[in-house]
């Protein structure tokens, strides 16, 4: 199956994408409202957010290149530096622009 990209399919494409966002945000919500949100509930969810975040950033921190691995380190350094998330995102996502920028 193929979808044209020119004209209305790349706008079909989108608003499908969109439902289909709408449809798992809404589902989970709707699923967790039968859940009772207790000590066991809300371990499981923080080792979820942890677990999301290492699957995430493994495979780049192992087939990425000498810029990804400096943005990795520099993010961890500054999350333990700061405790703040934006700030250390910021440094990670400047030390890998700087990097590419001069090693290059």
């Amino acid at each position: 199956m193929s979808v044209e990209t020119g004209g209305m399919g790349a706008l079909l494409v989108i608003l499908a994408m969109a439902l289909v966002t709408l449809a798992t945000r809404w589902g989970g919500v709707y699923v967790m409202s039968f859940v009772p949100i207790g000590y066991r509930v809300k371990q499981f969810i923080h080792a979820v957010s942890g677990s999301v975040l290492v699957a995430l950033l493994a495979p780049l921190a192992v087939e990425g290149d000498n810029a990804a691995r400096l943005a990795l380190l520099t993010t961890a350094i500054m999350m333990l530096l700061v405790k703040k998330p934006l700030p250390a995102i910021a440094a990670g996502i400047l030390a890998a622009a700087l990097f590419r920028q001069f090693a290059a």
